[in-house]
């Protein structure tokens, strides 16, 4: 657990500049509502997203799962990705050492963890996601000093998910058990890292 100084807020404190990767130019851009929710909702109704994410229905589900993460204090950051000037993904950034999580593995000072779901149908199934990881991770890594390492969870049903954090350098840690699955614990480690 971090030590209870730590500060929270948002991660993302100004946007992250776009980092060239196979896939096209990517973008991390903090989720505005008022321009980002019809794209995020349609996404979340994706039956593939919906499975795991399981926040189909309109754009107040939407909102209510963002507004925590929006609000003074969080320690998540949602947004959505950009590959070469299309957003098609949707990830959350978070402080794991100040998220429920750490209660369920030996969280560290300033372990940072992700989330994050393709929303364009396109893209999966193609190595996008592996691509998109590893950049993701880079930029954590560049702009977060003192995260040693990333992490996420993944539901262990959900195999592409897995195959891709694997594939982009992150490595099984554990299967925990949490509230609302059993997660595979997928860590990145700074010492690890190779460029995208």
């Amino acid at each position: 657990m971090s030590p209870p100084d730590a500060p929270a807020g948002p991660v993302l404190r100004a946007e992250w500049p776009p980092v060239p990767t196979p896939a096209g130019e990517f973008q991390l851009v903090p989720v505005r509502p008022e321009r980002d929710l019809p794209a995020l909702t349609r996404w979340m109704n994706d039956p593939v997203v919906a499975a795991f994410w399981e926040l189909a229905g309109d754009e107040s589900v939407t909102a209510r799962h963002l507004a925590p993460q929006l609000a003074d204090g969080s320690h998540s950051t949602p947004c959505l990705g950009v590959l070469s000037d299309e957003p098609m993904s949707y990830w959350e950034l978070y402080r794991a050492d100040l998220d429920p999580l750490a209660r369920h593995y030996p969280a560290r000072p300033y372990d940072m963890g992700v989330h994050l779901l393709i929303g364009e149908g396109r893209h999966r199934g193609r190595g996008t996601g592996t691509v998109l990881l590893r950049a993701v991770a880079g930029l954590v890594l560049d702009h977060v000093p003192l995260c040693t390492r990333v992490v996420a969870e993944p539901d262990v049903r959900n195999a592409p998910s897995v195959s891709a954090f694997l594939s982009a350098g992150f490595r099984l840690s554990a299967e925990i058990e949490l509230p609302e699955k059993r997660a595979a614990l997928m860590v990145r480690d700074r010492t690890h890292r190779t460029r995208p």
